[in-house]
C-alpha cells in the first residue's frame, strides 16, 4: 500500500526559527514555526524532529496539527541553544492538501542558527531569526 502513494513536491511551505523573549523565565529562546504560504489549507499535519550529528542521536519527537490555515504561522517546538550549537535538526513535514498527500524535510545545520546568522524577519514583526526554504 504504501508503494501507492508519491508525495508530490511541495512549494510555499517554510521552516523559520525565531529568538523570542521567554517573559516566563526571562530568556530569549529559539522557537521553530512552520509557515504556509500556499492558498489552501493544510491538514492532518505530522511532524517528525530530531536531533543527531556522528555519535548522537535524539529521541525523535512527533507534533501534529489538524489544520494549518492558508497564509499563517504555527508555532512547533523550542529549540534549546545547546541542540542547534552541537547537532543538525531534521524536521519532516507530512500533509494533505485535499486528497493529496505532501511531504517535506528541512535540516537546520548545527551551529547555522545564532544571532549572527540571523536576520530581522517581517513576517515576526522585525524579531531575529532564520527562514528555511
Amino acid at each position: 500500500m504504501k508503494e501507492h502513494i508519491k508525495p508530490k513536491e511541495v512549494k510555499d511551505i517554510k521552516l523559520a526559527v525565531v529568538l523570542q523573549k521567554n517573559d516566563t523565565f526571562k530568556t530569549d529562546d529559539w522557537n521553530v514555526y512552520l509557515i504556509n504560504e500556499k492558498d489552501q489549507d493544510l491538514e492532518m499535519v505530522l511532524i517528525l524532529v530530531y536531533g543527531f550529528n556522528e555519535t548522537q542521536k535524539t529521541a525523535p519527537m512527533r507534533h501534529k496539527m489538524d489544520k494549518l490555515p492558508a497564509h499563517t504561522v504555527a508555532k512547533i517546538e523550542f529549540i534549546e541553544d545547546s541542540v542547534l550549537k552541537k547537532l543538525d535538526n531534521y524536521f519532516k513535514i507530512s500533509f494533505f492538501v485535499g486528497n493529496e498527500m505532501f511531504e517535506k524535510e528541512f535540516i537546520i545545520k548545527r551551529d547555522s542558527v545564532n544571532t549572527e546568522n540571523a536576520k530581522p524577519l517581517e513576517l515576526f514583526n522585525g524579531e531575529l531569526g532564520v527562514i528555511l526554504t
